[in-house]
């Protein structure tokens, strides 16, 4: 047997005599304990955590509360930008709703991408505050691109914050 073998069973059988199990135990679960309770304490960039959050390829994102379409973000463009190759439509119905962040509802116009074939990709139907087809401005459920004298081609929809509600 080595020096530095017998320096630690030496040390192991001390420790051994001196402490149980239990004991050993209990001082590990204070140390979880004492850990648990001074992660909190360290530095988190929660400001990013929550817009990572925020999803705009979902159809429980705040500005999609009245969409009823294909979402332009998983088609190639964003909440507010038609994907290439595709242009706005010159009509579009609106819709208020309600941002978590601030709590504050919002005034949303619902845009039409037209030009391409339908992307099919994320598609909601989401019908807060929406009425009957005769009240044409405040139906979700019509090509909206039928406005348009270049192509009435439909493709997906953005959401455009006009303003506070």
């Amino acid at each position: 047997m080595t020096n530095l073998d017998r320096l630690i069973e030496t040390s192991s059988r001390f420790l051994a005599s001196r402490t149980s199990r239990r004991g050993a135990l209990a001082r590990l679960g204070k140390m979880f304990l004492a850990s648990s309770v001074l992660l909190p304490v360290l530095p988190v960039a929660r400001g990013r955590a929550s817009e990572a959050a925020a999803d705009d390829q979902t159809c429980d994102y705040w500005k999609y509360c009245a969409v009823d379409g294909f979402l332009c973000t998983c088609c190639g463009g964003s909440v507010n930008q038609c994907p290439p190759g595709t242009e706005p439509g010159k009509v579009a119905w609106v819709g208020t709703c309600r941002s978590h962040k601030d709590g504050k509802d919002y005034l949303i116009s619902y845009t039409d991408c037209c030009g391409k074939a339908s992307c099919g990709r994320c598609g909601c139907n989401s019908n807060v505050g929406d009425r009957p087809g005769y009240e044409m401005g405040l139906h979700n459920d019509i090509n909206w691109c039928m406005g348009n004298s270049e192509s009435t081609i439909y493709n997906c929809t953005v959401a455009l914050v006009l303003g506070e509600g």
